[in-house]
């Protein structure tokens, strides 16, 4: 598939059908989701379609690449304004296809970017998944993280990051847009999921809990023992609790599976 942004940026990615038996409204469609990827994947990585399969046992999965990474074009703002642009233009495309329940899910800089879409973008979504999001601008508190900052402000890293990584860098941002964290509240009432490892290397669960204070009752969080980061910290349990939360928090469908109801478990708990 192609879209192309507010700003005329074209931006490439993939459709995943609904599998066989994912439920609809009578005469209506699945649920359709949109799958923002983190900061040097694309939706040719195969973590990335890993998790896209697993949520289309669940719905459509549409997954573009930002601009900058992939095959799209353009540069990227490493999750400032242009990522915004890009969710709401693939938003706005789904629903220009015919969708009726359209399910944001970034994962790391992805999770940020539906963060700031469906709290001041133009296209809402129904519901919304962030993973891994990161709360504030310039963190530099993990090795991770000074190793991004190092890629995105030196010489050698931007031309490391083209050459080696594939992805192209705009320049840096002239002013510093809203950091999730200052806008996340208006996301309500429309339903929210933050989910974060508690071995998330790039952003500690810091990040979820600033994000839950700030989102409000509104917001659900799972904070899961085990995990790492983003795309390679997501287990198939995990991305079909997402996929089951999504269904149910925009078809009012029952959290259940082939008939069976389905049980908490312990791989999530709120965030104090």
């Amino acid at each position: 598939m192609t879209v192309t942004t507010d700003d005329g940026v074209a931006l490439h990615g993939i459709v995943v059908p609904a599998g066989p038996g994912v439920p609809a409204r009578p005469g209506g469609r699945p649920v359709t989701f949109v799958l923002a990827h983190g900061f040097t994947n694309s939706t040719a990585r195969a973590p990335f379609l890993r998790l896209a399969g697993y949520l289309s046992r669940f719905g459509e999965v549409r997954g573009l690449d930002f601009r900058g990474h992939g095959r799209s074009g353009g540069a990227s703002g490493a999750g400032g304004d242009a990522e915004l642009l890009d969710v709401d233009a693939a938003v706005r495309a789904a629903r220009a296809d015919g969708a009726t329940r359209v399910v944001t899910v970034g994962l790391s800089m992805g999770g940020g970017a539906v963060l700031r879409q469906a709290a001041i973008g133009d296209h809402r979504p129904d519901a919304v998944v962030a993973v891994s999001a990161v709360s504030r601008w310039f963190v530099r508190d993990t090795p991770p993280m000074r190793r991004v900052h190092w890629l995105l402000e030196t010489a050698t890293g931007r031309r490391l990051g083209a050459r080696v990584m594939g992805v192209r860098l705009a320049p840096p941002w002239p002013a510093n847009p809203a950091a999730p964290v200052q806008v996340v509240s208006g996301i309500a009432p429309t339903p929210l999921l933050l989910v974060h490892g508690d071995r998330d290397a790039y952003f500690p669960l810091e990040h979820a809990r600033t994000l839950a204070r700030a989102a409000g009752p509104a917001a659900t969080v799972w904070v899961v023992p085990g995990m790492g980061h983003a795309e390679n910290g997501m287990s198939g349990p995990l991305a079909e609790r997402i996929g089951r939360w999504a269904r149910e928090a925009v078809g009012r469908e029952p959290l259940c599976e082939h008939g069976a109801v389905t049980a908490p478990t312990a791989d999530a708990h709120p965030a104090p």
